[in-house]
């Protein structure tokens, strides 16, 4: 079952990010990686085509309370997003604990740098220590080796495969990996 997710002024720090709720002011630098080819379609969305696309899309972010903008401490710049999304299936064994399903995404100028795992850390730290959840689940597509390595180094394990809708309407073949909260 789905743990409840509200935002609404949490602020997550890291020694280099700020996890933190998203505002309309951060709408140009969310078009700046989100119009970039090859940052979403690995998660099942394409790049968005115009601003207004994006400002869709962030006042959902804003409005859903689920989505933390992630942003660089050293310029105040936004430059991914991590989501506390809900569950987009089942795990045998885990139907009356709550969980959800983390996403993420990065500008392509930022890959490589660890900064992901730093985030998604943060916001596992906030799902089992303040929003209640028992477990996690992530998932990527089996081609996503960046993001399969994001969740390794997250220490996820891998529980199942299936296709899975996406975002954009196509199907594709998930990963999903689960972590428990610790001491549970």
């Amino acid at each position: 079952m789905n743990a409840e997710i509200n935002l609404t002024n949490v602020l997550l720090e890291t020694d280099r990010l700020i996890l933190r709720e998203w505002e309309e002011n951060d709408l140009n630098d969310f078009f700046e990686y989100a119009s970039v080819d090859g940052v979403g379609q690995m998660a099942g969305w394409q790049p968005h085509k115009s601003l207004e696309e994006s400002a869709t899309i962030l006042k959902m972010f804003i409005d859903g309370r689920k989505t933390f903008a992630v942003v660089l401490k050293e310029n105040n710049k936004a430059i991914g997003s991590v989501g506390i999304e809900k569950l987009s299936t089942e795990i045998d064994g885990y139907e009356n604990m709550k969980g959800r399903e983390v996403g993420y995404v990065l500008s392509k100028d930022y890959w490589g740098q660890g900064l992901m795992p730093e985030a998604v850390k943060a916001v596992i730290n906030y799902c089992f220590e303040t929003a209640g959840c028992d477990y996690l689940l992530c998932s990527c597509s089996p081609q996503n080796t960046q993001s399969a390595r994001v969740i390794e180094k997250c220490g996820f394990r891998f529980v199942l495969e299936k296709v899975r809708k996406l975002t954009d309407g196509s199907t594709r073949a998930a990963r999903y990996h689960i972590l428990d909260k610790p001491n549970r």
